[in-house]
């Protein structure tokens, strides 16, 4: 004879939500009689900015620091930076953001940037490492008015270099978005999915080498640079200047080698400029 022990009946469950990082943080900056200052300063959840000493007489700095250590599936991280015209700043990153392996979704980051007429902006994150199994979707849209000048820099490191990483699953998509008084001046987008290893091999592609860099200016007279940048580049690499704007690509096989080329390249079109501290070696 069977006896009821009351024993509740098993419940399914549906699938369980893992907690996710989001942060959104912005910053802008204002000129005060030839000062540039800081005017507003938010910051939510993982995303916190700093504000050194400025690096060179009238040029503010802030740094973006992402608390959560790194970005996975389903992460959010968010930034906005505002000049008013006439302002000069330079925002960098505390350290390289790294992207870990993901169980499906992507990590998202999204920059945008605003330049009034007149000023002057260095983005410089430093690198983003690409762990296997990582995912990332990154947008940059840079609204710039007048004659103001923008310097960018968006950095991949493509696995583990020191850890002899492999990166054969991953996806990376890019995508880049500069407009001047509404017109875009330049749209880029770069895709990576699947097996990235084999992707890269490719003599055409990065030949087998696993650091990237894209270094974009947009400002008055880019020719004045190329000379000197395709020096710093090598045969590794490119530049070209038109229409008010200069691009390069580099590429290196470790991310060290790609930062020895990238210091000098900046300090170019940063006008002679020192680099923020957090990316000298």
């Amino acid at each position: 004879m069977l006896m009821d022990v009351g024993i509740p009946a098993v419940q399914e469950v549906g699938p369980v939500r893992m907690q996710r990082a989001a942060g959104r943080a912005g910053v802008s900056f204002r000129s005060d009689a030839g000062t540039t200052r800081l005017e507003r300063l938010f910051q939510e959840g993982c995303a916190k900015i700093r504000l050194p000493r400025a690096i060179d007489g009238n040029v503010s700095q802030a740094i973006l620091i992402n608390t959560a250590g790194g970005l996975t599936g389903g992460d959010r991280f968010a930034a906005e930076v505002d000049l008013a015209p006439g302002a000069s700043a330079c925002v960098t990153t505390q350290a390289c953001e790294r992207i870990y392996r993901s169980t499906g979704d992507d990590a998202v980051v999204t920059n945008r940037l605003r330049l009034g007429a007149g000023s002057q902006l260095a983005w410089l994150p430093q690198e983003t490492i690409l762990f296997d199994g990582g995912r990332l979707t990154r947008r940059l849209d840079a609204d710039l008015q007048g004659d103001a000048e923008l310097v960018a820099v968006e950095a991949v490191l493509f696995g583990r270099m020191a850890m002899g990483e492999t990166l054969r699953s991953g996806s990376l998509r890019d995508r880049w978005r500069v407009r001047r008084d509404g017109r875009f001046i330049f749209a880029d987008d770069l895709r990576f999915e699947g097996d990235i290893a084999a992707q890269l091999a490719p003599q055409a592609v990065m030949g087998g080498r696993r650091a990237m860099a894209t270094v974009l200016f947009a400002g008055s007279a880019p020719e004045r640079f190329l000379e000197v940048a395709r020096q710093i580049i090598g045969p590794a690499g490119g530049a070209s200047a038109w229409n008010g704007k200069f691009l390069a690509r580099l590429v290196e096989e470790t991310g060290l080698a790609l930062r020895r080329r990238l210091e000098p390249l900046l300090t170019l079109l940063m006008g002679g400029r020192a680099l923020p501290k957090v990316w000298q070696l």
